[in-house]
């Protein structure tokens, strides 16, 4: 039997070849969440530099394929047994082979995580295109998440071209109707743009970043404007929740600003796998 009828006919098998592709992508997507930020900022500095009108300094090469991943500690190269996901941190007891540097356990989670939602995909839509339109979804969730716990930061290199995919997943009726994709990118950005400046003219200062825009735009696109309402209330309680544990946990820093991606992330996970009953629930007691 062909492998490719085999994963269309037997869902077990189909489930398991996506959890093995969310362990790969997982930790691809760790290479994106360190360097993305990075590259970043070497472009920054030297745009920068650029206006000042000073020498651009010509730094090392650095982009998504290379150079190869190291350990920060000794510089040690990472070899292709040591990069297997989760196994080679489980057999190099989260330690660098080398200068036995400890190794973060949050790259063996994002790939668990990877893993486990990809697996849950795979089961909850079956073997179709929109399983492949929500994995490329949930994976640049995840790695946006991260990066703005990480920097604050929210890169236009993920949230833009999401957004635009998110309306071509529409054109022919994928998640919603183009209509409501439109409306939906739309009404994201506008509602999170008037918070911002309702915030500022009330505090003088800024509560919520111009990339969050983007991204609630972003999930508009992709799940249409009738989501909106139930990713903004579950991101707000989820946010408002953990804040609330953060001040509670860590009083120093309760003037500390907290990232509203992964919320938005959260509500975004809840609207793609649950939205459709959760609205149904609510306006059915109309």
């Amino acid at each position: 039997m062909p492998f490719f009828t085999l994963i269309q006919d037997d869902p077990a098998v189909f489930i398991a070849l996506c959890v093995i592709i969310g362990l790969v992508v997982g930790s691809f997507l760790n290479v994106v969440i360190v360097r993305l930020p990075k590259m970043m900022e070497q472009a920054w500095l030297q745009q920068c530099a650029e206006l000042r009108g000073e020498k651009v300094e010509i730094l090392p090469a650095l982009n998504i394929a290379s150079p190869r991943s190291m350990c920060p500690s000794c510089g040690h190269k990472i070899t292709i047994l040591e990069n297997i996901p989760v196994i080679s941190y489980l057999f190099l007891k989260g330690r660098c082979s080398q200068c036995d540097a400890k190794i973060s356990i949050r790259y063996p989670i994002v790939e668990i995580i990877t893993s486990i939602i990809s697996g849950f995909i795979a089961w909850y839509f079956g073997f179709s295109l929109m399983t492949f339109a929500a994995l490329i979804f949930t994976w640049a969730m995840i790695t946006l998440a991260i990066i703005d716990l990480d920097t604050q930061l929210l890169p236009d290199d993920i949230t833009l071209p999401l957004l635009w995919l998110g309306l071509l997943v529409n054109l022919t009726g994928g998640f919603t109707d183009i209509r409501s994709a439109v409306v939906g990118a739309v009404a994201g950005y506008l509602f999170l743009w008037l918070i911002f400046w309702i915030f500022k003219f009330a505090t003088g200062k800024e509560g919520i970043g111009y990339g969050d825009f983007k991204l609630l735009a972003a999930i508009g696109a992709w799940f249409g404007w009738s989501m909106l309402p139930l990713v903004i209330l579950f991101s707000s309680f989820s946010g408002a929740i953990i804040g609330v544990g953060i001040i509670a946990v860590s009083k120093e820093k309760r003037n500390a600003p907290i990232p509203f991606g992964p919320f938005l992330a959260i509500g975004a996970f809840i609207a793609l796998f649950w939205g459709n009953q959760l609205n149904h629930m609510y306006f059915a007691q109309f």
